[in-house]
């Protein structure tokens, strides 16, 4: 069984607006990080242009490496030869009796532009190009990506991407040594072959049902608000890790426990470190949830969910070091999404402020923008 992915423009995905998952893809990306303050805030006060926006970056970017020629690469070829270069196949040449024809068999490596990364950017060209004309009649915009690509193969990019890796952040690995116009161009390509939503309706591509599940939408939601508070709060003097393993603070364990011992991951932690006597600074842990703030109870009220605040409460009583106080005053977060609701409650349970918020997925982008950065002001 599977579903299609929609790029549709108006109309909501559930009940959360289409813009607004675009928005969501946007704060997840690494273009979101790479591209100037102006133009952030233009891409975040028009969600629902942000596939003409990308198609635009991606076009400019693209030109701009032209006229810069690209960037080039080695790549590893296989050929029959006159004369030897590289290695030789002993086996290739023997197998077919190359040598009587007067050649030999060589492995070698080519300096060329048909890369993996401007593979990739003549894929998201053709892709962008798609969705743009599916969404809106920006036809000039269109034929300006299907023209870049075409000059892009003309210019030796001959070579196909898989459609498997489309999107996989594999190809933009290592790409901190590049320029910025360079990084600029990768990012905005990523994004456009990102540029997909899931939903029944017919659309340009099939995936398999698995992609369905709640764990999709909660990486996109988590990536998201990571990719926000990177940005928004980096000159500000915090620091946003991801993904932070902690350990339990056990002593004296028995042989097999390290074997069964569940971890424990953070989703994002904000720290900020303040100089003086003695040292100070905050730390917030925020623990991202795609599902509702509330349950209803056994007598039909509505009440917090127990096992999410008791995983929250462990992450932060373990990891208290009497020599550290930014431990012992750490400050914890559940973010959840809402429609339509606003959620805003805190407390302070044995010297940690613990806080229970929502992000109304349904408003718009400067509301969504002000809940998450109440975290931190509050």
């Amino acid at each position: 069984m599977t579903f299609v992915m929609n790029t549709q423009t108006s109309g909501f995905i559930g009940y959360i607006p289409v813009r607004n998952i675009w928005l969501l893809l946007l704060y997840a990306s690494q273009l979101y990080r790479e591209l100037p303050a102006f133009r952030r805030v233009e891409l975040e006060d028009a969600p629902d242009d942000i596939p003409h926006l990308v198609a635009e970056i991606l076009s400019n970017a693209v030109e701009r490496r032209l006229r810069r020629n690209l960037s080039h690469g080695y790549q590893r070829r296989w050929s029959d030869l006159n004369r030897v270069r590289g290695r030789i196949d002993l086996f290739r040449t023997e197998r077919r009796q190359l040598l009587q024809r007067g050649q030999v068999a060589c492995v070698f490596d080519e300096l060329t532009v048909d890369t993996p990364h401007n593979r990739y950017v003549k894929a998201a060209l053709n892709h962008i190009a798609g969705v743009v004309s599916k969404i809106g009649n920006d036809s000039d915009l269109d034929r300006r990506c299907r023209e870049l690509g075409f000059r892009l193969e003309r210019a030796g990019v001959v070579g196909h991407l898989d459609p498997r890796y489309a999107g996989k952040a594999a190809v933009l690995d290592n790409i901190g040594w590049m320029d910025t116009h360079e990084r600029q161009m990768l990012a905005a390509a990523k994004l456009a072959l990102n540029l997909a939503i899931p939903t029944e309706q017919s659309g340009l591509a099939l995936l398999p049902i698995v992609n369905r599940s709640e764990t999709e939408g909660w990486r996109l939601y988590e990536n998201a608000v990571a990719g926000f508070y990177d940005v928004a709060l980096s000159h500000r003097g915090w620091k946003v890790r991801r993904s932070s393993h902690i350990q339990w603070p056990t002593s004296n364990p028995t042989p097999g426990l390290n074997a069964i011992m569940p971890e424990m991951i953070t989703d994002i932690v904000l720290e900020r470190r303040e100089h003086g006597t003695p040292p100070a600074g905050q730390r917030i842990v925020i623990d991202t949830k795609f599902t509702s703030i509330v349950v209803h109870g056994q007598f039909g009220q509505l009440l917090l969910k127990s096992g999410h605040m008791y995983q929250l409460y462990a992450y932060l009583r373990s990891q208290e070091q009497p020599g550290e106080p930014i431990t012992c005053c750490s400050k914890g977060v559940l973010l959840y999404p809402s429609l339509g609701v606003d959620y805003n409650e805190s407390a302070v349970i044995q010297g940690h402020q613990v806080s229970f918020v929502t992000v109304d997925l349904a408003a718009d982008s400067q509301t969504i923008r002000g809940q998450l950065l109440r975290i931190v002001d509050n």
